[in-house]
């Protein structure tokens, strides 16, 4: 294990023993069978504020998750969590996600923020709606701070939705979009957590509409319906 853990780390960032042992921790979890019912899995569903919308020079401000146990919300089982910013992001990207430049200086060091998102996260397979914005930060703050190549199975509910309902794709296009559209209401928009519920919402409806229509009763089910789905929009 010593061996293994000084190749992860020997071009990457500086990570303290303890930090390498956490991280080990995770990597030695066993992978969740993703082809179990519904009511037998937790998912975790993710959302995240950033400093911007460019993929390549914006950075990871805040993640917040909701758990979906065994085909329920378990509010209980949520996560929230700051990244410590050495510079404080611009005016109107804070009056967008409310995270204040105080909140920011005083977040918790991103190495910690990271791996406490881990240990809340375990192997449970990952849900978000958009996810190559969600995943990007993700990955990169993850090879940033810890040197960790992230690679973890995503279900993207902005593939997923349309293909349940494909007479509603041309009009309902965003997460707000389809929030309306199923009566779930998110009273304080971009917060993570906030934003992680909505989703977590919208995840249980896909859950009983490909159940209802297609027989689909676990998550690499509604991955095949995904891709299936990119398959067709890439083809037509």
């Amino acid at each position: 294990m010593k061996n293994l853990l000084q190749r992860w780390f020997a071009r990457g960032p500086k990570v303290n023993p303890q930090q390498m042992a956490r991280l080990a921790a995770w990597h030695s979890l066993p992978e969740v069978d993703r082809t179990a019912a519904f009511e037998h899995t937790r998912l975790v569903v993710v959302d995240v504020e950033t400093t911007g919308l460019d993929l390549a020079n914006d950075t990871l401000i805040s993640i917040g998750a909701v758990a979906v146990v065994n085909g329920r919300i378990a509010l209980g089982d949520s996560f929230s969590v700051v990244l410590r910013q050495s510079e404080v992001s611009r005016r109107e990207n804070i009056l967008i996600h409310g995270i204040s430049g105080t909140d920011q200086r005083e977040g918790e060091p991103p190495a910690d923020a990271l791996l406490a998102f881990l240990d809340y996260l375990g192997k449970s397979p990952l849900v978000a709606f958009h996810v190559a914005f969600d995943e990007t930060m993700i990955r990169r703050a993850m090879r940033s701070y810890l040197g960790l190549s992230f690679k973890h199975p995503w279900l993207d509910l902005a593939y997923v939705l349309p293909a349940l309902w494909p007479e509603l794709m041309r009009r309902l296009r965003a997460l707000d979009d389809w929030s309306v559209r199923f009566s779930i209401h998110n009273d304080d928009r971009h917060n993570a957590v906030a934003d992680a519920l909505a989703t977590a919402q919208l995840l249980l409806v896909a859950i009983a509409q490909a159940r209802l229509a297609q027989g689909t009763t676990n998550y690499d089910g509604l991955r095949s319906l995904e891709r299936r789905f990119r398959a067709v929009l890439e083809n037509s």
